[in-house]
């Protein structure tokens, strides 16, 4: 199986056309869309028209071309549009929302989660902390959540955040596949430890939960994102825990960066396209 795996396009339309042409000029068997979907800017309340409209018409070209595509929303796409994604991907039999779910496809199971580790940012809709005895970084303000009528401010966030489940919690109740080696999990987060979650001051933030789950479970290929320049920082983009191949291909601004994956034999490719508008060609 050969598998199209993108992550954090925040809504660059001329990101979802390239990943359009490339599958229909590659004939991958699934294409992988690992949140942080939809436009990041000044009002995120405007997201739900991204979705009918842009991701609408997307969505229907891949099913146009009977191509699987696994996906959900990220850390910066409002939990206040879930129910309108999961509605948008049920009108399209090829799209498959796996937000805490497991879908599976010639053999393989495809296992979503797009809860993150929690980090200083103000908005906290799919926060969590990372196991019972996380210690929390400096915040820079009152926690945010959204709700269908603006933001309620949660002034202690720590607090809070300690009467939700751990991102520990969430792993252990994701559904299991039958076969962990033919298994792909979808992790928004990215695990620590293995170069995979470097922010551009240097610091790792990756899940230590995360990893431990994996080294645990040992499934064939695990995908993440979230830390758009983490393969820059590193310089990995990839790396190997136990049998578990485990992808971060990143994503800058000015860049369409994207992984094809050959289940059969691992091989493991990144590529990177440029916006020549952006970068004056």
């Amino acid at each position: 199986m050969k598998i199209l795996f993108v992550t954090d396009l925040h809504g660059a339309e001329w990101k979802y056309d390239r990943l359009c042409d490339i599958a229909r000029a590659d004939r991958p068997d699934a294409v992988i869309n690992s949140g942080d979907m939809l436009p990041k800017g000044d009002n995120l309340f405007r997201q739900n028209a991204f979705i009918t409209d842009v991701l609408d018409r997307h969505f229907a070209r891949f099913d146009a071309m009977g191509m699987p595509y696994f996906c959900y929303l990220g850390n910066d796409d409002l939990r206040i549009w879930d129910n309108l994604f999961d509605e948008t991907c049920r009108k399209y039999p090829c799209i498959h929302n796996i937000a805490q779910r497991k879908a599976s496809f010639e053999g393989v199971s495809f296992i979503g989660m797009n809860w993150v580790v929690d980090y200083p940012f103000r908005l906290k809709d799919r926060c969590r902390m990372d196991s019972p005895d996380y210690t929390f970084q400096p915040q820079l303000g009152t926690g945010l959540l959204s709700t269908p009528d603006g933001w309620t401010e949660v002034h202690d966030w720590p607090g809070y955040a300690r009467k939700l489940p751990t991102i520990a919690d969430e792993l252990a109740a994701l559904d299991r596949p039958e076969c962990m080696d033919q298994s792909v999990y979808v992790f928004h987060m990215p695990p620590s430890d293995l170069g995979l979650d470097v922010c551009v001051n240097g610091q790792s933030v990756g899940s230590r939960a995360i990893h431990d789950f994996l080294a645990a479970n040992q499934p064939r290929l695990s995908l993440h994102g979230h830390i758009h320049e983490s393969p820059e920082m590193s310089g990995a983009w990839q790396a190997a825990l136990g049998d578990t191949r485990c992808v971060q291909p990143g994503q800058q601004d000015d860049e369409f960066a994207y992984v094809t994956v050959d289940l059969a034999g691992m091989t493991i490719d990144r590529q990177v396209d440029f916006d020549l508008i952006s970068i004056g060609w």
